[in-house]
């Protein structure tokens, strides 16, 4: 026993239990520098990771953090007032400059003393940004607390792995070790049944493989023998061929309805289990889609449980155990199947938070899916593409760009391989990509007669009518308002002003009449067009990107049945597309259907439209918030976490969420108000019945009295008047036109 100790100090208490049963603090100190160690060790840092999990709480030998302890678990009531917060977590930060170089201290600085408040800014002149510089200032009163520490806790080797890579990135994967290394163990002391829950196992991936390969046997022998169920076998067949190959970063370039979802899956099946990966992440760019995804696969016997959803509306339907497990799997994807959105993946990449952080280690030794690549986010391009390449190089990932347009992100236009961004080489797994092309062509591409002048409304729905089944795709949410609203009785509605569930009906509607052979029209915005498998005979789509037409083309003749190709009409809309990148895409779209009429979505036509899109933004274009110069590679290690990760956000944060009255909302608020200690439950069935609106309008409608917020949940805002919520439209103010701008009507 070390000489110095002279009473026992605890990490945590637990209410009402006797002393004796209190977390030792040495112990939680060596279990989190073990568990932090192990994820570390999957990037090469090991030893870094267990430093900072051995002094991370260095902070609770303080008297005040050991009385404190006492005081909330006293049996008496205390008269102090409000409980006294104590910092315990800079200690550790303060022992690491005075025993270790400058460079060692400051990355362990970051961890420690960010392991509960998130990683800082290094420098900041806003007052309350607490930046990491001025934490590091050691006081006096920090030597008298380390002498409490026992001498083979604070004796401690310098680590001695190197950085691996960007150092910022490396810092934000060490702090992912870390955190999630402390809520663990925290947990198994604290809430022994969460924690026994989440040690459930879950089946291996050489078992999910099995259980794949004869679904897709049975699935093919099933499937009726017609070309493009040919093509698709021919796809499934390349990709694993290429499963085989090392990892390195690979593209699937398949035409949409070539079967890619099932197809990717069988690659990311294949490649790790031959070469020990981990873990299969599927990227998808739109949550609208990714329960279809989450389903197709759970929908496979034997991956009824090895699938998690992680997204902003997570399904909670079941009470049991499987449930519960679910969604600690989602906290960190300690899970074999991951189905989550662009945004939750690529936030949680540039978070400083510990609670997004926390899953980030388990991105490692991964294949990861890029489902529609083209849809990554043009605004944020060289960061997300640098992320994938960081993990690619320095983290065991094995990327996947999987999209019917693939996207150039190669060392040219704009992408600088020397300073960190594009990728310098990428191996597609298609053999002939323009053979592909021409054998799944099952749609022509045709331009409207008016091209390139404007059709009226009114013009366009004559036009329409004359079609039993048709889908028509406009751009903002007031276009397909405004069309729906001279269409005949009957005719179909979708835009983001519906909720989810809403939105979910309305496809199940469509799929299933489109099945019986039920006349259907259906007026949209593009949120039919990535992932969501319907088939027309004819859809017209208003000018955007030829991304976007390539897309509203892939629900045309999607199953090849006609008896000749299916017609996608290209039209230029009387109202003026959207500004920013939307703009500037149906611009070069517009010019390359011009020149490309024969074949507007021809590779080559797809490639040079990429090249125009990324030279017409520019560098500054394609990092519009200019999160790699906050994170800049040199050797000060002298980063701006928080403001990155503050700037790093694909969803403009303008927009706010209201529940709506639609089926089952009115009786889970109900529920809510009654029961408000299942409110987490509740408010997350309650995610489905949720629209958000601009700012802007979101103020005006509350202070007109038709949206308030709900008593008891602070920021929580509910329909107030009825009538604002249709069921054939979704959303609308009573006066309805014009409420929202033209650049808030978009999807």
């Amino acid at each position: 026993m070390d000489g110095k100790m002279h009473k026992i100090y605890f990490a945590h208490s637990k209410e009402g239990a006797p002393v004796e049963e209190w977390q030792r603090l040495d112990e939680h100190l060596k279990n989190v520098a073990m568990r932090a160690g192990d994820f570390a060790s999957a990037f090469g840092a090991r030893q870094w990771g267990y430093a900072a999990g051995l002094w991370h709480d260095l902070g609770k030998y303080s008297e005040d953090f050991q009385s404190k302890l006492q005081r909330e678990n006293a049996d008496e009531v205390s008269e102090e007032g409000p409980k006294k917060m104590v910092n315990h977590s800079s200690a550790g930060g303060w022992y690491a400059q005075e025993k270790l170089p400058r460079g060692h201290a400051l990355v362990l600085s970051y961890l420690i003393m960010g392991h509960h408040a998130g990683l800082a800014d290094y420098h900041s002149e806003n007052v309350g940004n607490a930046s990491l510089e001025n934490r590091m200032r050691v006081p006096e009163e920090v030597h008298p607390l380390l002498r409490s520490v026992p001498d083979h806790i604070l004796h401690l080797d310098p680590p001695k792995e190197l950085i691996r890579g960007d150092a910022s990135f490396w810092i934000r994967m060490l702090y992912s070790c870390l955190v999630d290394a402390d809520y663990l163990d925290t947990e198994s002391f604290m809430d022994k049944d969460r924690s026994y829950a989440r040690s459930e196992g879950y089946p291996g991936l050489e078992q999910l493989e099995l259980h794949f390969n004869r679904f897709m046997r049975d699935l093919q022998g099933k499937a009726r023998r017609t070309s493009v169920n040919r093509i698709r076998e021919e796809i499934l067949d390349q990709c694993l061929k290429a499963a085989d190959l090392p990892s390195r970063i690979f593209s699937l370039t398949v035409p949409t309805g070539g079967g890619k979802t099932l197809s990717s899956m069988a690659f990311a099946l294949r490649h790790a289990v031959k070469h020990n990966k981990k873990r299969i992440i599927y990227v998808i760019p739109y949550t609208s889609i990714i329960e279809q995804t989450a389903d197709v696969f759970r929908a496979i016997p034997g991956f009824e449980h090895a699938v998690i959803e992680h997204h902003s509306n997570l399904r909670d339907d079941e009470e049991g155990r499987d449930s519960l497990r679910n969604r600690l799997a989602a906290e960190n994807w300690d899970a074999p199947v991951i189905v989550t959105t662009a945004v939750q993946f690529f936030e949680s990449l540039y978070s400083n938070r510990s609670s997004r952080c926390r899953k980030l280690h388990n991105i490692s030794e991964s294949v990861v899916i890029f489902d529609e690549a083209q849809c990554l986010p043009p605004d944020y391009l060289r960061p997300v593409v640098f992320a994938v390449r960081e993990l690619h190089q320095y983290y065991g990932v094995t990327p996947v760009l999987c999209t019917a347009t693939q996207p150039e992100l190669g060392t040219r236009k704009g992408f600088d391989f020397k300073f960190r961004e594009g990728f310098e080489t990428t191996c597609e797994i298609i053999e002939d990509t323009i053979g592909l092309y021409n054998s799944l062509k099952r749609v022509d591409i045709v331009l409207h007669r008016s091209w390139p002048e404007p059709v009226s409304w009114e013009d366009l729905a004559s036009e329409l009518v004359q079609l039993e089944t048709v889908l028509c795709i406009v751009n903002r949410r007031d276009d397909c308002r405004d069309l729906f609203g001279i269409m005949p009785q009957g005719t179909l509605h979708l835009s983001a002003l519906m909720c989810g569930e809403h939105r979910s009906r309305i496809i199940r509607d469509i799929r299933q009449r489109l099945k019986e052979g039920i006349p259907t029209r259906v007026v949209s915005t593009q949120l039919v067009e990535a992932g969501v498998d319907l088939d027309f005979p004819v859809v017209y789509r208003a000018l955007a990107g030829l991304d976007s037409i390539a897309q509203a083309a892939g629900r045309c003749n999607r199953e090849g049945l006609l008896s000749c190709y299916g017609r996608t009409v290209v039209f230029v809309p009387p109202s003026r597309i959207p500004g920013g990148h939307l703009a500037q895409a149906a611009g070069i779209g517009q010019e390359i259907i011009s020149r490309y009429s024969v074949n507007p979505l021809s590779p080559a036509a797809i490639k040079e439209y990429f090249d125009q899109l990324y030279w017409m933004k520019g560098d500054d274009g394609l990092d519009r918030k200019g999160i790699l110069k906050l994170l800049p590679q040199d050797k000060t290690l002298e980063y701006a976490f928080r403001t990155a990760a503050e700037s790093f956000r694909l969803i403009d944060e303008h927009h706010l969420p209201v529940i709506v009255q639609y089926e089952e909302s009115p009786s889970l608020l109900e529920e809510l108000r009654y029961n408000p200690w299942n409110a987490r439950r509740v408010l997350r069935k309650l995610q489905r019945y949720v629209v958000n609106l601009p700012g802007r309008v979101h103020q005006d409608m509350q202070l007109a009295g038709h949206i308030t917020e709900l008593k008891g949940f602070e920021g929580v805002y509910v329909q107030a008047t009825t009538g604002i919520y249709r069921e054939d439209i979704g959303f609308c103010q009573p006066s309805d036109k014009g409420f929202l701008s033209p650049d808030d009507l978009i999807v």
